[in-house]
């Protein structure tokens, strides 16, 4: 009997291509997904497959040598992986597909059918010889193996029609990928039947695994660059497998905050500072809970404590708190790194991914406001504090979407004309759910989520109309003061918006005055400047408030083409308490006056600190003394009484 002589070559290299594949997958993605494990059975059943094709055919190439039972047994192993390689991969394309929902599971049984079927037949293979046979002769093909092709070839199609059928909801590039080893492996299948002697099976798997993992099951996708620690939306889709399969089991998330790392950044350096971040990452991930140490953010880092085990967490807390206080060292630098500590329970009431990074979030937020505190847990207090922020940000949506916020206006006194002839805005909720809402509340949280930006043009809308209102009525006035917040100012757009807003209403330019505070000034010194001269160039002037809490300096200042500059309360009770104050804030009101700025004193409530500031020849008063903000209505009957009461 004559035996083929088969060329394996390229089954060699495929078995060291696999190999590979493998090492670095298992580096990879650690979610206990069916999409991971059936990869991993992919690379498996392949790589035996390829081996036992090896180990058979090298056995029946020399079956003289080698007992004859012993080659039944590896080339059975052998017929009975090869179609179950097409098994595998219709598993991992259905798993992609579908995940892990019901139908799923239908599927993949019914999918077992044949490949049950077919193990049967190689079982009782040596009786009936249907598919092979191995004899004191050699190899012969029994009338029955192209039944294994027919049910390798059924897999193949399997996946296709499956890919194809929801191409519509997949993206282009998966659907292409899915699509890869069916094609494949049916052309190489083909060729092999025109070429027996060339052994190509495990080479069009190889390829195709290849073409999956470079794309599909990259560790890149799952890792963090700078770190090789999971990532973010790693540990997005762990919370999220773990909500699904077990909603009871407990479970806490930490995440270590460093706290002004963009400081060392700028003072070393971008590489230095990704050094140290390396350096922490690396202790971290040694005491953290293994392969369930995350990079959260830039320079956070996602500590998930799946089974919660109260001596571990405290032992893994101190042993980060004990490391903390000593230097960090990279190259030639040492630096110490402070730090804080966010936590949270899955059982406290948090149902969902985002119910718990919101969470996690704003325990860090607390932890970092609270000097005094390293960590901070977000129990059911701090919930309910985030709940009501929650409810804040909604209720400012709906204002904002309706644009029917409540606004205000506190009257201006001018020592020199003796009149109200301006206005200070201001924007109230005063009716919603919560019921009436401090600005001190909800002003940081609208700048916060950014719907700030959105209701200040909202706010200017409102003052142009109060405006043409105060002309209707009569009501002799100068202007009305604005608030911006420094996130204002990230806008490209930011004047061309507040001039089309403005002259939409026909009103004078010049009636509006625009201000922020010193912290504004500070961060966004040379956008505030290059916008003021934009405004002034159109007739509209900037006002600094809360001057004095000392975020800016006066060469800052004087740079700046301030109109206005408001004396913070804090220097006017200072002056109050202090001979030494009250002649520093009267030298600088002097020099400020000088320069042709007009200087209002805020926060007067007492006729003590009215007679300071007249003294001092403040051009103008604003407080409780003379007037508090008033709704829309309120304050037109208060100017147009009196100005009857007082005629200029």
């Amino acid at each position: 009997m004559k035996t083929l002589k088969w060329n394996i070559v390229a089954e060699y290299i495929s078995l060291v291509i696999l190999a590979i594949i493998w090492v670095y997958a298992r580096k990879g993605s650690h979610l206990p997904t069916l999409k991971n494990r059936t990869f991993q059975g992919c690379l498996v059943m392949s790589f035996c497959a390829i081996l036992s094709n090896i180990l058979s055919t090298t056995m029946i190439y020399h079956y003289q040598q080698i007992p004859c039972f012993l080659t039944w047994i590896v080339t059975s192993i052998y017929f009975i992986l090869t179609p179950l390689m097409g098994l595998s991969y219709f598993l991992y394309t259905v798993s992609v597909i579908y995940h892990d929902n019901k139908e799923l599971r239908k599927v993949m049984i019914i999918a077992f059918v044949p490949a049950v079927f077919y193990v049967v037949l190689v079982m009782i293979n040596p009786w009936n010889h249907y598919l092979f046979s191995i004899t004191s002769l050699g190899y012969t093909r029994g009338i029955g193996i192209s039944s294994t092709y027919i049910i390798f070839y059924a897999y193949c199609i399997a996946s296709i029609i499956v890919t194809l059928k929801n191409m519509k909801h997949m993206d282009k590039t998966i659907h292409r990928i899915l699509s890869t080893f069916p094609i494949l492996a049916v052309v190489v299948i083909i060729i092999q039947q025109i070429y027996p002697n060339v052994i190509l099976s495990g080479s069009a798997a190889t390829c195709a695994l290849l073409i999956i993992y470079l794309h599909l099951q990259n560790k890149q996708i799952s890792l963090d660059y700078l770190t090789s620690l999971p990532n973010r939306q790693e540990l997005l889709s762990m919370l999220d497998i773990m909500l699904r399969r077990n909603p009871e089991q407990d479970f806490v998330l930490m995440v270590i905050s460093l706290r002004n790392f963009r400081q060392i950044n700028n003072t070393y350096g971008q590489p230095i500072g990704d050094a140290f971040l390396k350096e922490v990452s690396s202790f971290l991930n040694h005491i953290g809970p293994k392969q369930n140490v995350y990079r959260f953010n830039g320079d956070e880092f996602a500590l998930l404590f799946t089974h919660v085990n109260e001596a571990e967490m405290k032992k893994c807390v101190e042993v980060i708190q004990k490391r903390m206080k000593h230097s960090w060292k990279v190259n030639d630098y040492r630096i110490y790194l402070s730090h804080v500590i966010g936590a949270v329970r899955h059982l406290d009431h948090l149902q969902t991914i985002e119910q718990i990074i919101n969470a996690i979030e704003y325990a860090i937020n607390r932890a970092k406001v609270n000097q005094e505190e390293e960590i901070c847990y977000c129990d059911q207090k701090m919930l309910g504090q985030l709940e009501r922020k929650n409810q804040i940000i909604q209720i400012l949506k709906e204002k904002l979407e309706d644009e029917s916020f409540e606004m205000y206006y506190q009257p201006i006194y001018d020592l020199k004309t003796q009149q109200f002839i301006h206005l200070e805005s201001l924007m109230r909720l005063n009716h919603t759910p919560l019921g009436s809402l401090s600005p001190a509340e909800f002003i940081p949280i609208a700048e916060e989520t950014g719907l700030i930006i959105e209701i200040t043009y909202v706010i200017i809308k409102k003052v142009c109309q109060f405006i043409n209102e105060l002309q209707k009525l009569g009501i002799k006035h100068k202007l009305i003061h604005i608030n911006f917040s420094a996130i204002q100012f990230s806008q490209p757009d930011l004047s061309e918006k507040v001039l089309q807003i403005i002259n939409q209403y026909h009103i004078p330019l010049s009636s509006i005055e625009i201000e922020f505070t010193e912290s504004t000034l500070a961060k966004s010194s040379q956008v505030v400047n290059e916008f003021a001269l934009e405004m002034m160039r159109h007739g509209i002037y900037l006002g600094l408030d809360d001057f004095g809490t000392g975020y800016s300096n006066l060469t800052t200042v004087i740079n700046i083409p301030f109109k206005t500059v408001k004396l913070d309360k804090s220097l006017v009770y200072a002056a109050m308490e202090s001979h030494q104050s009250s002649l520093a804030i009267q030298h600088i009101s002097s020099a400020f006056q000088e320069l042709g700025m007009n200087i209002i004193a805020e926060g007067i409530e007492t006729v003590e600190q009215k007679d300071m500031m007249e003294k001092f020849q403040i051009n103008q008063i604003q407080g409780y003394y003379y007037a508090k903000p008033m709704s829309d209505k309120d304050v037109e009957k208060f100017l147009l009484s009196y100005q009857k009461n007082n005629p200029i």
